[in-house]
């Protein structure tokens, strides 16, 4: 406990602190400055970014990359209509995340002070909890309860709402309002009365601030499952003929059990596709990862296991699960449990705790499954030939797209983290690029949404300094958040980004040329993106034949090595590779 006086720009950066936040990702203004200021003075790192969208972005990758919330404080109105999209995002990929964003003052709220809004109605729809403060020392705890509820059952954005009043110190509030120290003299008696009321408004604003407590609540443990449910899915296992496990991104919430989580899944002896943030989870090669016609494996499998991925849009609703087949679903999300497709088997359990737990469990004979996985494997392979015949074809401009990712592939280190942000090129990129390790692949999640980039690929070379990130940019999305190249240059943040040119909005063109005869709205330019970049203080690479390709590739990792971001625009011809691939 403190006799300290303290003004609440203080209380929320200690209690920061006191959680072991490793950030604030924001853009400065005057509502919140007192936040990030006190922050910094505790050792916090402030990574101010060119949008308030980026630094919400930044903060869900973050928390994606530590285990840790990721905290981003944006200022008031517009600064917080700026992140509902990476809000939003993070809400659909169940990322844990803390916005505070700044307000007008307590007795100036539907007044028509500057920037006021009802932010409260606002983000409503988008977080799992929120809390608009009116004391000071109601700080400490909406912020201490707003950190725990973040990653409590299933993870996901919280908002606390910080009017600018209860930021500064005393003093100078009551200067704000005219009723300091130094205050004249009231003239007449309303101005009297006035001048009471907010004397009172203030003392009430202030009251018990000098014995605020910070005390961080202990994180949750794991939501388990009964012993029993987890020996039910290991008989249901054990009796099929043709299992398979999708493994999706819930089964990586927590950093610190990825050990357990690698060694129970290599421990099942199952074939299994990995998705999401699982990406990269038991590295480059693993004899049972299978990549390639996942739905054709799904159809014919008699056992599936879903560990921490729902039945939407990505598996047809459930029907690329054959009904014939015993459906086992394990999730923290009660909604997600069930979607679209009650299982024969639920769990409502983390599903990393449940893998550890069915490693152990499972005692399936050697080879019970070698035949099934064979011929997954068979057909794994007659998929990675067909991309690497596809890759040598010749396109109309430009590199092929197959080649170019076969050729980044081979290039990338160890512990490089991938970022992907973009339609058809990227969507090609998921098809070759192989994680190395777990959490070296970072994608938008279920919304589908552009422009994550910027921000994820900036909170991934915070959060891991000495890994190379890549950053996989249709020319699309790339201009969402190119302006995060300064962002990067002046954090001194070594980005490698590559940009897939092929001067159009390629993912939608396909089906609407083909369906409607046109490309409306599609077409984009050639743009020298690279030149954009080294406006912004990067440096600037250009591909535009097949032979540029390993020279600029070997040079974007020196420049990136020698502490400087990197852009790399690839002049990308069209392939049919993707032909009918949109999803809705």
């Amino acid at each position: 406990m403190t006799t300290e006086r303290k003004s609440g720009g203080v209380i929320a950066a200690e209690v920061l602190a006191a959680h072991g936040i490793p950030a604030v990702f924001t853009l400065c203004g005057g509502h919140i400055s007192p936040i990030l200021v006190e922050s910094e003075n505790r050792g916090i790192r402030i990574v101010d970014v060119r949008d308030e969208a980026s630094a919400a972005f930044a903060a869900d990758a973050m928390s994606r990359l530590t285990g840790t919330p990721g905290v981003c404080a944006v200022t008031a109105g517009p600064g917080l209509t700026n992140t509902i999209t990476a809000v939003k995002n993070a809400q659909m990929a169940q990322s844990p995340l803390v916005v505070l964003g700044g307000a007008t003052g307590t007795i100036l709220k539907g007044r028509g002070s500057l920037q006021d809004i009802d932010q409260m109605a606002l983000m409503e729809p988008h977080v799992k909890w929120m809390r608009s403060v009116e004391r000071v020392a109601d700080i400490a705890p909406a912020l201490i309860e707003a950190i725990a509820e973040s990653r409590r059952d299933v993870p996901g954005p919280v908002f606390v709402e910080l009017p600018v009043d209860l930021l500064y110190e005393e003093p100078l509030v009551r200067d704000m309002y005219g009723v300091g120290a130094e205050a004249k003299k009231p003239r007449g008696l309303g101005e009297w009365g006035l001048r009471q009321y907010l004397r009172w408004h203030l003392r009430r604003q202030f009251k018990g601030s000098d014995r605020v407590e910070i005390e961080a609540l202990p994180g949750d443990a794991a939501r388990v499952a009964e012993p029993g449910d987890v020996r039910q899915l290991a008989r249901a296992l054990v009796k099929a003929k043709r299992p398979v496990a999708l493994i999706g991104s819930q089964a990586v919430l927590d950093p610190d059990r990825l050990d357990a989580v690698v060694s129970a899944v290599d421990s099942l002896g199952i074939p299994f596709y990995l998705s999401g943030m699982a990406r990269g989870l038991m590295g480059r090669e693993h004899p049972r990862w299978m990549r390639h016609k996942r739905r054709m494996a799904l159809k014919e499998a008699d056992t599936v296991l879903l560990a921490g991925v729902p039945a939407d849009f990505r598996l047809d609703y459930g029907r690329h699960v054959s009904r014939r087949a015993t459906l086992l679903s394990v999730n923290l999300s009660p909604i997600d449990l069930t979607k679209n497709r009650k299982p024969n088997i639920g769990v409502l359990a983390d599903p990393g705790w449940v893998l550890e737990r069915l490693g152990a469990a499972m005692q399936a004979p050697d080879g019970h499954w070698d035949d099934w996985i064979g011929q997954l494997r068979t057909r794994d392979e007659e998929r990675e030939a067909d991309i690497a015949s596809r890759a040598e074809q010749v396109t109309d401009v430009g590199v092929n797209p197959l080649h170019l990712c076969r050729e980044i592939d081979k290039v990338l280190d160890d512990d490089s983290v991938l970022v992907a942000d973009g339609g058809d090129f990227v969507a090609t990129a998921s098809y070759i690029l192989r994680p190395r390790g777990p959490l070296r692949w970072l994608d938008p999640g279920v919304f589908g949404t552009l422009g994550v980039g910027g921000g994820f690929a900036l909170a991934a070379k915070l959060a891991q300094p000495s890994a190379e990130v890549w950053l996989l940019w249709g020319d699309g999305s790339a201009a969402y958040t190119l302006a995060e190249f300064d962002s990067y240059a002046r954090h001194g943040l070594p980005v490698i980004a590559v940009v897939g040119n092929d001067a159009g909005w390629t993912q939608i063109a396909r089906e609407q040329v083909e369906i409607l005869g046109a490309d409306t709205a599609c077409r984009l330019a050639h743009s020298d993106y690279h030149r954009v970049a080294e406006g912004y203080g990067g440096k600037g690479l250009k591909i535009e034949r097949p032979e540029d390709i390993p020279g600029v590739l070997a040079e974007a990792k020196e420049l990136a090595a020698a502490g400087s971001p990197v852009l790399i625009n690839a002049i990308i011809g069209t392939t049919d590779f993707r032909k009918g691939s949109i999803s809705m």
